[in-house]
């Protein structure tokens, strides 16, 4: 798979190389055309994570990074969080997590549309 605005690498793990493998294809597919229309840069936090990672981070059980749909994206201001979280709505994911420095993002079928804070 390619995409035209990210490294594939930037949605490992930090304890497992090349675990962007376990990444799914179409949320990145969704997150490379929202980046097109933001038109600003999505600096990756965290993608894919292992379970061992996800614990030593204190992701929840279940965590949506661990089944590879969720992303948190950094926000350096108030006006690219609107500019981030409009793009990923136009695209289609429906579930947010909203924190003062960064921007939980995730497409899992497996729970609710929802947005929190931390």
């Amino acid at each position: 798979m390619e995409l035209k605005h990210f490294n594939l690498s930037e949605f490992d793990s930090p304890d497992h190389e090349g675990s962007h493998v376990n990444m799914d294809a179409d949320f990145l597919q969704l997150l490379d055309k929202a980046r097109e229309i933001a038109s600003v840069p999505f600096r990756i936090t965290s993608g894919y994570r292992t379970k061992e990672h996800n614990a030593k981070v204190g992701g929840v059980q279940g965590s949506s990074h661990t089944k590879g749909v969720a992303v948190d994206i950094a926000i350096s201001s108030g006006s690219e969080r609107w500019v981030i979280l409009n793009a990923l709505i136009q695209v289609g994911v429906r579930r947010f997590g909203i924190s003062s420095n960064f921007l939980h993002a995730d497409v899992d079928a497996e729970k609710p549309n929802a947005v929190w804070t931390y």
